[in-house]
């Protein structure tokens, strides 16, 4: 019975064009098989296939469409035989905010080179035929070199093979995605990018935070709070983070907090100003400890969160960031009406 209703329900959510679809396939099986294509190529003719019937489920496939996916399969079986690298955003650690140009990447790779701060889950969506390989560079513990990252993806893509370099959140925010580009190029590989949702977003969104308000927010800026030494950057424009119309989002913060939030309240950013740092956004473990920059620092040795960190710092954080609070228990209010130090498991 429960088999069944999953059936009827699975029924009632394909759209019915898929039958003539279905039987296609049943047709041009055979001649797909005689095409004297490899595994590889004919995996790739199925994926077209399929592709096609998911965008256009109520046409009629005629003899035109086998011949159209036969030649951009063959024409796909050229490229992939010198090998290609594809930077995937993994987003920041909830499966379901992988993009479908992610899922369909991951699905069709041939060797995954994993960042340290993908989520297991992400894996799931991935081609179980695929080789996958942990390459994550872990901050002040021993990990690979970028040099070697780099090295290896195009190794594997002078070989012919479908190289996905899957990185946590969005590879072109602090993803190091410029430097795998370049290398890509200059060992003339091609090289294709997948944004991801990136930490701030997957943060905000779980949160129902808005990261602007036309009030008091004009703008959102993205900064590093780690430098290639591992201290804080010493070109950090210190007016701009200053500014109380902006929302400042910080990442790699673990380290420099404190020196970060002393120079940018010297710089004029208010004390009082609404903060909250992140650990592990999006996931089980999430956990949030909220407070203002000039004790966000304390509050965080307090709390001693794990997991990838980010702070968000501005005004359009106040309203919102306090009526979360409030509304999940995980705050009280302190003594100087500010609130304290919590964490949250995300629900």
């Amino acid at each position: 019975m429960f088999a069944q209703a999953i059936r009827a329900k699975i029924e009632a959510l394909i759209p019915r064009g898929f039958a003539s679809w279905a039987q296609a396939a049943r047709r041009w099986r055979r001649a797909v098989q005689s095409q004297g294509l490899s595994f590889a190529a004919r995996r790739r003719f199925w994926q077209i296939f399929t592709a096609h019937a998911v965008e256009h489920p109520n046409r009629e496939p005629a003899a035109a469409d086998f011949d159209a996916f036969m030649a951009l399969t063959r024409e796909a079986s050229a490229d992939a035989a010198h090998g290609s690298v594809t930077l995937v955003g993994a987003g920041p650690g909830d499966p379901e905010l992988l993009t479908l140009r992610a899922v369909r990447a991951l699905q069709s790779a041939d060797v995954i080179l994993i960042d340290d701060l993908v989520a297991p889950g992400v894996l799931d969506f991935a081609r179980r035929e695929a080789k996958k390989m942990l390459v994550g560079k872990t901050g002040y513990r021993p990990s690979c070199r970028q040099d070697e990252i780099n090295a290896l993806m195009i190794s594997f893509a002078r070989a012919g093979k479908h190289v996905v370099r899957l990185k946590g959140g969005d590879p072109l925010i602090f993803g190091r995605a410029a430097e795998e580009i370049a290398a890509c190029r200059a060992a003339d590989i091609p090289v294709e990018v997948v944004p991801g949702i990136s930490a701030a977003q997957g943060a905000a969104g779980r949160l129902g935070l808005s990261l602007t308000h036309r009030k008091v927010s004009r703008r959102v800026q993205y900064v590093t709070g780690h430098a290639a030494d591992g201290r804080l950057p010493a070109d950090i424009d210190w007016q701009s983070l200053a500014d109380p119309a902006a929302t400042t989002i910080v990442y790699m913060p673990g380290k420099t907090i404190r020196e970060l939030a002393a120079r940018a309240i010297a710089q004029g950013l208010a004390p009082d100003t609404p903060t909250l740092a992140i650990a592990s956004a999006t996931r089980p473990e999430e956990e949030i400890v909220r407070g203002t920059i000039a004790d966000i620092a304390e509050r965080l040795q307090e709390a001693a969160p794990s997991g990838p960190l980010l702070i968000m710092i501005g005004r359009a954080l106040a309203e919102a960031g306090q009526s979360a609070a409030e509304a999940d228990g995980s705050v009280e209010p302190t003594a100087d009406g500010h609130p304290a130090a919590g964490r949250k498991q995300a629900s």
